[in-house]
């Protein structure tokens, strides 16, 4: 981790190539969404899942994707959003971005067509760590730490490869990477 940045609510942890046999972090982008004394919540924004949220919530009248946030709590629907003005009772995780809010309200407003993909986003699960649990893993270079990442860019990302896209902009030693396939066994 690079002197001048820290953890911190609203940056992004990037995986490097030498957690290749976890299946839920391999090549994962993760947004930090709280950092405090006792632990650490982010969301893996970058693997969508099969189902999409008109699956999930009969409620719903448009299709969403759906994102696995992480290995924990699997079982439940959070949410990001740039939307704070339309959907009360969120955490502010950067001047553009939110986490969670008034469930109801969201799903009246996706209904009514007053937001769309660009302003919400939607994941089962979250990935969680412990006090210092997260230190140790970058100070181990698990992770990369990006803390200039925009809300929009997250809201977007939508595959897979964006993990190559942040890879190659790293460079260096990860370029190699950026190209190679994620099944190792294709090669």
């Amino acid at each position: 981790m690079a002197a001048d940045l820290k953890i911190e609510k609203g940056s992004v942890l990037i995986g490097k190539p030498n957690i290749l046999g976890d299946v839920t972090f391999n090549r994962a982008v993760i947004l930090i969404a709280d950092f405090n004394k006792d632990g650490v919540v982010g969301f893996i924004i970058n693997k969508p899942i099969e189902d999409n949220l008109k699956d999930l919530l009969p409620e719903v009248e448009k299709e969403f994707m759906v994102f696995d946030g992480g290995p924990v709590e699997k079982d439940k629907l959070y949410f990001l959003h740039n939307k704070p003005n339309l959907i009360e009772g969120g955490v502010k995780i950067t001047e553009e971005l939110y986490w969670g809010g008034d469930y109801k309200r969201v799903m009246a407003l996706i209904n009514n067509a007053e937001i769309d993909h660009q302003d919400i986003k939607f994941f089962l699960g979250y990935s969680g760590w412990g006090e210092m649990q997260l230190e140790d893993e970058i100070q181990n270079e698990v992770w990369y730490l990006e803390n200039q990442l925009k809300s929009s860019e997250i809201l977007a990302c939508d595959r897979p490869s964006y993990w190559n896209a942040k890879v190659r902009k790293i460079g260096g030693d990860f370029l190699i990477w950026s190209n190679a396939p994620e099944n190792y066994n294709y090669n």
